[in-house]
């Protein structure tokens, strides 16, 4: 059992040696005590991005944006920023939105394999991590993983969202059927304060167009995670973007294995298809 269920769901902020009398210090406080990053197990990038985030939030600019290759290790990154700002830092909540389901599952994964660098043990031996499946936060967890779908759904007040609706990417197939932003009124069982951090993974894609009220009811800072920026994601972010580490610059560093692109030709690359009648397609 993680040691996180014996505490109280409102825990006080504080860090080894920056609480006084104890009296508890605010997060924004102790992000400027942090302590130097003692992990061999992050690339040199990897440890960059962290000490730049670091650095941004500590300079309280709520929003900011790592942009990290495919491949080079981007979860990793933000799993190992998740706990600096847990242990170090005190965040009681972070949340970690992902694109659909699977992906959930896999942060989930990687969250469960992250042996802490300076304890020994996995971090959900120390904290407790909650992958939604239903519309109920875990008053003990420290790390929320879900959809937008189902973040929207649990400020609607609805009591449960039909999995299936996490199964694609809302951010992909949902924008192409709602027309205009989604509203959001203030649900006092899911206060604007229930996360400090919020991790956006794929950040990239059309959240930003009419999904974005769902990120900005929280008081929350803002984390984005992409590969491939696109401008209005960095308009989102107020430009701040902490982490820019490309292709070319992973290959490299020997990060990721160099590649060649080939041009397949098929019938329908060079002759075109056709669309049987009453069949429906979907566009933006």
């Amino acid at each position: 059992m993680a040691e996180a269920q014996a505490a109280s769901p409102t825990l006080s902020r504080t860090a080894e040696g920056r609480a006084p009398y104890g009296v508890p210090l605010p997060l924004r406080a102790l992000l400027q005590y942090m302590p130097p990053i003692a992990d061999d197990k992050l690339y040199s990038a990897q440890r960059t991005a962290i000490e730049n985030l670091e650095r941004s939030l500590a300079a309280d600019r709520p929003r900011a944006l790592i942009q990290m290759t495919m491949g080079s290790g981007k979860t990793f990154t933000a799993v190992s920023s998740v706990y600096r700002l847990i242990k170090h830092a005190g965040a009681t909540r972070v949340l970690f939105l992902v694109d659909r389901s699977n992906l959930g599952q896999q942060a989930l994964g990687e969250f469960q394999r992250y042996v802490t660098p300076d304890d020994g043990r996995k971090f959900t031996e120390l904290y407790n991590v909650q992958h939604l499946h239903s519309n109920h936060i875990d008053p003990v967890a420290r790390v929320c993983i879900t959809t937008i779908q189902r973040l929207y759904s649990m400020l609607q007040g609805e009591e449960e969202l039909d999995p299936e609706l996490e199964e694609r990417s809302a951010f992909d197939t949902l924008s192409a059927l709602v027309k205009t932003p989604v509203p959001v009124a203030y649900n006092p069982n899911v206060p604007i304060e229930t996360f400090d951090v919020i991790f956006t993974d794929e950040c990239h894609r059309s959240i930003y167009n009419l999904w974005r009220q769902v990120l900005e009811y929280f008081d929350a800072s803002l984390i984005g995670l992409t590969a491939t920026p696109s401008k209005q994601t960095l308009a989102f972010f107020n430009q701040n973007l902490v982490m820019e580490y490309g292709g070319e610059q992973a290959v490299a560093d020997g990060v990721n294995v160099d590649h060649d692109i080939y041009r397949i030709r098929t019938q329908i690359t060079e002759a075109g298809s056709k669309i049987e009648a009453g069949y429906v397609v979907d566009f933006p």
